[in-house]
Parts: C-alpha cells; sequence; structure tokens
C-alpha cells in the first residue's frame, strides 16, 4: 500500500516522535509498503493536503497529533488513517473530561480538579483554593499534555505557585489531583471496534522517583516487567478495565492505557494514550513481543485493522 508516516510535529514530545516515526517507517518498508515519510508541521500544511495515498499512519504524540485536529483534517480529505477518530482522541487528551467519564462508568479515579490559568492575576486565588482542597503531596500538572511534561509533585505548601507555574507554560487548564502512591502498570489494547484485547500488562520499575520523561525514553530509565508480576484476579480486573477505558472514550484500533495500583490492590486509572510511544524502548511493541508479535508484524497488525 501506498502509506504516508506523520511524525515529528511541534509538540513538547517532538523528540519522541521523530523516534516513533523512524521505527514505524522502517516497520512499513520491512512489509513492502510504499512509505511517503512526512515530518509534520502545521506551517507545512500542504504537504497533508496534496497526499496521494492508500493510508496515513499518525505517529505523531502530543499536540496538533494525539489531540484530534489532525484527525479532522484527515478526515475532510477523506484519507484513512491508523488509530482513533476526532472525538476519542480529543476527549483522551482531555485529562479531566476523561476521567469524568471513567468515574461515572464505575472506573477508580484519584480526586482531581480543573482550573483555568489563562490569566496570571488569578493565580493566587488558584493556590488558595488548592490549598484548601488538597492534602499533601499532590499533583499539578496540564490538563493536555503527554509525557509528564510540566508536571510536579507538590510535597511542599511553598511549591505549589510554581508548580502552577510550570503547569500553565504548557497549558491554558492545569489539573490537580490527590498523589497516588503505587505500582505503575499499563495495559495496551488492540482489535476491531467491540473486539478489543489487551495485552499482558506491563509493570513499570522508573529508575527516578516517578515515570517521567527520562525514565520514559532515556536507554535504561526504567525497568518494565512483561508480564507483571501480579495476581490473575488483579491482572483480569486491570485488562478488564483498559478495554472498558479504550471503549467508552471510543477509541480504535489500538491505545495504551496507564494505571496506578494504590496501597489497597485497586487499579486507579490516571490516562488512555490514543497514540501511544512506538520507539525502540516503548511499551507497547515491549508487550506484542511477550505473546510472540514482533515491531514490525505489531505495525503490519495496526495497518490491517485500519
Amino acid at each position: 500500500m501506498k502509506i504516508a508516516v506523520l511524525y515529528g510535529g511541534t509538540s513538547g514530545e517532538r523528540e519522541v516522535s521523530l523516534s516513533t516515526g523512524k521505527g514505524i517507517i522502517k516497520a512499513l518498508e520491512n512489509k513492502g509498503h510504499d512509505v511517503t515519510p512526512i515530518d509534520f508541521s502545521p506551517e507545512k500544511m500542504e504537504e497533508v493536503l496534496n497526499l496521494d495515498v492508500d493510508l496515513v499512519f499518525i505517529g505523531l504524540h502530543g499536540r496538533f497529533g494525539e489531540d484530534g485536529k489532525i484527525q479532522g483534517l484527515l478526515d475532510m480529505l477523506g484519507i484513512p488513517y491508523v488509530g482513533s477518530g476526532v472525538l476519542a482522541s480529543a476527549l483522551a487528551m482531555d485529562k479531566a473530561k476523561s476521567k469524568q467519564i471513567f468515574s461515572l462508568n464505575g472506573l477508580h479515579t484519584a480526586k482531581s480538579e480543573v482550573f483555568d490559568v489563562t490569566d496570571q492575576h488569578q493565580f493566587s486565588m488558584i493556590e488558595d483554593k488548592i490549598k484548601r482542597t488538597f492534602t499533601l503531596p499532590f499533583v499539578i500538572k496540564p490538563n493536555q499534555e503527554g509525557s509528564t511534561l510540566g508536571l510536579t509533585i507538590v510535597k511542599k505548601e511553598q511549591d505549589i505557585r510554581q508548580a502552577i507555574e510550570t503547569a500553565a507554560h504548557s497549558d491554558s487548564m492545569i489539573l490537580v489531583e490527590d498523589y497516588v502512591k503505587g505500582r505503575e502498570v499499563t495495559v495496551p489494547v488492540m482489535g476491531y471496534k467491540g473486539k478489543e484485547q489487551a495485552l499482558p500488562v506491563i509493570e513499570i520499575i522508573p529508575k527516578n522517583d516517578y515515570y517521567d520523561f527520562d525514565s520514559k525514553y532515556k536507554p535504561g530509565g526504567s525497568e518494565h516487567i512483561v508480564p507483571a508480576k501480579l495476581s490473575d484476579k488483579l491482572t483480569a480486573q486491570l485488562q478488564q478495565d483498559s478495554i472498558l477505558a479504550h471503549q467508552l472514550l471510543g477509541c480504535d484500533v489500538y491505545s495504551r492505557v496507564d494505571f496506578i495500583i494504590n496501597e489497597n490492590e485497586e487499579p486507579i486509572i490516571l490516562e488512555v494514550n490514543t497514540l501511544p510511544g512506538m520507539t525502540p524502548t516503548s511499551l507497547f511493541p515491549d508487550s506484542a513481543q511477550a505473546i510472540g508479535l514482533s515491531y514490525d508484524d505489531l505495525i503490519q497488525k495496526f495497518v490491517e485493522l485500519s
């Protein structure tokens, strides 16, 4: 097939997307496809507008890639693409909205509140409200950003203001939520709509305090245990919750669902990634490997599902 790969982009996750794109391009070429690589930028829109391909494989992360905007453009152009559509992408990217949907449907989420940070004069008021509402430690992060960019685990009251400013650099809305201590796990989901399957659960053991940008993308930054050493009951619940979360948002083809298992052995859902990393150190390919699916076969499977 003639397949265009959109990668790179202009978000804070550009470096990761460059690596994801390279992996996808190589895998598609290995499978005999005719590949057109595009390092995407909204300023070079004509590259997308003039595409003559059978399918677009989106290897972008974060803004203008994972948030539904590029999907809307491709829909208008009538070009099919791999992965979730506009609404599912936008909902998954908006952490506050997706959490509302999860909790309404019986999935455990951390207590949270969202604040508008477009007006800096409101920062003191927001700081006071956070102090009244949350007990230390808690997390302050951009509402729509990936790869833990702009995230702070606030352990002291005097750090709240700085954490608000850091998160506000990345987004006009920030999310404050209880810090849940526990084991970090993630579950890849793939399949036709209504027939999705969960892949083996992965436990992530970061070398830093939490699974931050360096832990995710630097070689040796974290250890992945696949399948995670959990009871059969907890494994089944995580896989079931992942498929439910994927379906509740209306995701398509594939996604990856992140959880923390708290001290009571309850899975607390964090978010759904509609375009999870596909770099050589990424989680989804690791989990696929555990069921005998090579990286190239996994990419080909996404093409077939699409």
